[in-house]
């Protein structure tokens, strides 16, 4: 699991069935200490109607993303689990 800021939304002229109607973003994982951008920013589906600007949950290992999008066909290998309201980390 990974905690991730969205910066864009894809938007794609022709897509697989698998994703009809689904939404796609670009994530891009921090520091949830610093909020530093660390490591590469990956394509997720939003599962949980996140925007851009939001600090998401997410998921890049393919078998937990096709689960959770319910279809152990799909090529997919990051999906957004959930929106994170706050990050409180206590002493």
């Amino acid at each position: 699991m990974l905690i991730c800021k969205v910066i864009k939304r894809i938007v794609s002229t022709h897509k697989l069935e698998t994703f009809e109607g689904s939404k796609l973003l670009l994530l891009q994982p921090i520091n949830p200490l610093t909020e530093q951008y660390k490591g590469e920013p990956f394509l997720a589906v939003d599962s949980v109607q996140s925007g851009i600007g939001d600090l998401v949950l997410a998921s890049r290992e393919g078998n937990t993303c096709r689960q959770i999008f319910g279809n152990n066909n799909a090529p997919i290998h990051g999906i957004i689990l959930g929106i994170i309201d706050d990050i409180n980390i206590g002493q």
